[in-house]
């Protein structure tokens, strides 16, 4: 695959690659990342792997999914849009290290998701998964136009369903 990349006024997008490995795992193994899931269990490196690969394999079955993310200080986060297997639309989901929280990255990031979800991708639908106790993330989704839904179970726990539609 051709390397491909996507910029916004602050951040360099692109397709992830293996060389992302020890940063995914250094990602996935931060306490505060992960202290949303139903089991706020950090990855293990063999966890971060497999996270990874499925990265890789989604953009070369479907042509699009999440990027590595880059600001100035190098590689923050992983993020972007993905076919949902449970959910009508495509899946946003994005994670940044949390070094980089609170300077408005994820919404630039969000933002570009949406244009390329729907000027690339054509979509319909971009929904938006998110654990009621993780505001940031919720304040994230109502800033760039999502709207509640409904309340979802995700893996045994109740998540809040946001959606934004073409």
């Amino acid at each position: 695959m051709t390397e491909r990349v996507w910029r916004t006024k602050r951040l360099l997008l692109r397709v992830p690659v293996e060389t992302d490995l020890d940063f995914a795992a250094a990602l996935f193994s931060r306490q505060e990342l992960v202290a949303h899931r139903p089991d706020p269990m950090p990855d293990t490196p063999e966890e971060s792997a497999r996270r990874l690969a499925r990265d890789m394999d989604h953009w070369r079955g479907h042509g699009f999914g999440r990027w590595a993310v880059e600001a100035d200080s190098g590689l923050i986060g992983f993020g972007g849009v993905t076919v949902s297997k449970e959910f009508e639309g495509l899946n946003l989901s994005y994670h940044l290290y949390p070094d980089s929280w609170g300077k408005g990255y994820a919404t630039e990031l969000v933002r570009k998701v949406l244009d390329f979800a729907f000027n690339d991708l054509h979509a319909e639908r971009v929904i938006g998964l998110v654990r009621p106790v993780n505001v940031a993330s919720r304040n994230v989704l109502e800033k760039c136009g999502f709207t509640l839904e409904r309340d979802v179970m995700l893996h045994g726990a109740s998540t809040n369903l946001f959606a934004f539609t073409a």
